[in-house]
């Protein structure tokens, strides 16, 4: 038979252990935690995907219903195509009929805005792009009436895209006309005007800005049109040389058609600086793609000494506060006064030219502090000051000299007569007309004696102190030996008698210009 075991060895090997217990207590613990998490997580990616799901629904149904409304107004405008059309005959036969009766005013006067309007319309409707460009460029007084109401009248045109390239063609992007016409007529300022109002007409009324109403066709043109200009820059100067409103023309066509080039930002970027001073420059470069450039570009006109046009820049993109504008306008002002202290000094340079230098500089600040509303950081008063002194300065010097009321007359002289100073001055004043004399040296001429009234005694102030003068009191004495004086336009034909020893003369004492200049030229900011 076989051995019975121990009783107490089985039971030693079928009680479990407490360790075992615990691990198995511990792993049932973390499944229930991660069951826990994973239904958490599935049930989130749940929530989520049933928005993005109700999210697309509604993208769908937006679309839906722009597609429809797309289709609604494609079916419009093929339903008034025939009406376009009868349009277009009924206003090509009334100007037909205008031009046989020479009631056309195309290119003649227009009252108002309304016959401005109407005229334009006229122009737009016959797609007559050579009469359009004509007739704006007519009327550059009228510039602000053009600029709200060509994009009006481009509305009723049948393709506004073709009619502006073919309009601006005369002279962009290669100027066809003669070099008499280019030198008296730069119409760059035209094309700016007709470029901007066509840019809201090709704006798509449903999806905006990001898409533009122009057939491939004629993008391709505006795209053949810039490469043309671009080959072109070598017969213009060079990017360094180019005009600046033909760099204001590029830019806008650009922005208009939407055919910026990415790998062109660098020929972008020369071009705006050249050109930074004009009004509309920071929005363009803008619009062209310079706005990550923005900071260097400051920088860049700030070491160039344009202040100025940093400022515009600055407050374009929103760089205040990296550029505080007011250190800026006394940067600028600093550079202009040194300018002007060197122009001064430089005797070949006209001082009413250095005076309009420094006017120009002050009004460019004034407007600035004005439009940017910096008076509280940068008060005006100062500059205004100043700004009237040159003002008046400049009033006083326009003013006529005094001519005295007793004018001589030559009676039996052909010849012409010296000013009315000559042979009255009794100061030691030098005058930089070569025919004035002093009363010494006062010339005989061959006329009698008679022919020349003796004028009253009368007293000078301008240049010298009262001094009583009259001609009868020259004494006899003065006229005494003669001597050989060069002849002037007829005024001695014979010997001249030489002075005697003139009498004790007065001196009086002139402030020197520069001083006055200096006292003017105090700190104004």
């Amino acid at each position: 038979m076989g051995s019975v075991s121990d009783p107490g060895e089985l039971t030693e090997l079928a009680q479990p252990s407490f360790e075992e217990f615990q691990k198995q207590t511990s792993l049932m613990t973390s499944c229930t935690l991660l069951w826990k998490e994973l239904s958490d997580h599935f049930t989130t990616l749940e929530e989520n995907l049933m928005k993005k799901s109700e999210a697309l629904k509604e993208m769908i149904g937006a679309l839906d219903s722009q597609t429809q409304s797309s289709l609604e107004s494609l079916k419009r405008r093929e339903a008034t195509i025939e009406r376009s059309v009868e349009i277009r005959a009924r206003a090509a036969l009334e100007s037909l009929e205008k031009a046989r009766d020479g009631g056309d005013n195309g290119g003649g006067e227009v009252d108002d805005e309304e016959g401005l309007l109407s005229a334009l319309k006229s122009l737009c409707l016959k797609m007559d792009a050579r009469g359009f460009w004509s007739f704006v460029t007519a009327r550059k007084k009228e510039l602000e009436g053009l600029r709200s109401q060509i994009p009006a009248a481009l509305v009723d045109c049948v393709d506004p895209a073709m009619l502006v390239l073919e309009a601006i063609s005369e002279v962009f992007p290669v100027d066809k006309r003669g070099s008499g016409e280019k030198m008296t007529n730069d119409f760059g300022w035209a094309c700016v005007v007709i470029l901007e109002s066509l840019a809201p007409v090709m704006v798509d009324p449903v999806i905006g800005k990001t898409r533009l109403l122009v057939t491939p066709s004629v993008k391709e043109k505006a795209k053949e049109i810039a490469e043309t200009w671009k080959a072109s820059l070598e017969e213009r100067g060079r990017v360094e040389n180019v005009k600046t409103p033909d760099v204001h023309t590029f830019l806008q066509h650009l922005v208009t058609f939407g055919i910026v080039k990415s790998e062109d930002l660098g020929l972008y970027r020369k071009l705006v600086v050249g050109s930074a001073w004009r009004k509309q420059m920071p929005k363009l470069a803008v619009l062209v793609g310079l706005g990550d450039q923005m900071p260097d570009m400051i920088e860049e006109l700030i070491s160039r000494g344009q202040q100025l046009d940093a400022v515009h820049f600055t407050y374009e993109v929103g760089l205040v506060d990296k550029f505080p504008p007011v250190p800026l306008l006394k940067a600028y002002l600093r550079d202009a006064k040194k300018t002007v202290a060197e122009d001064s000094s430089n005797t070949g340079r006209a001082s009413h030219l250095v005076a309009r230098k420094e006017q120009s500089a002050l009004k460019a600040v004034l407007k600035c502090i004005e439009e940017y509303k910096l008076e509280e950081e940068f008060p005006p008063e100062n500059l205004k000051k100043r700004l009237e002194q040159l003002e008046k300065t400049k009033t006083e010097k326009r003013k006529p000299a005094a001519v005295p009321a007793n004018k001589r007359t030559r009676a039996s002289y052909n010849g012409p007569m010296p000013p009315a100073k000559a042979g009255r001055i009794t100061n030691a004043y030098v005058s930089s007309f070569p025919f004035i004399r002093s009363p010494s040296h006062s010339p005989q001429y061959a006329s009698p004696a008679a022919a020349y009234p003796s004028p009253p005694t009368t007293v000078y102030s301008n240049r010298s102190p009262p001094y009583p003068y009259s001609p009868e009191l020259i004494p006899a004495s003065y006229q005494a030996s003669p001597i050989g004086y060069p002849a002037y336009n007829g005024y001695c034909n014979g010997p001249v008698p030489a002075p005697a020893p003139a009498p004790p003369v007065y001196h009086p004492h002139y402030p020197q210009q520069h001083h006055q200049h200096a006292h003017h030229q105090q700190a104004y900011y």
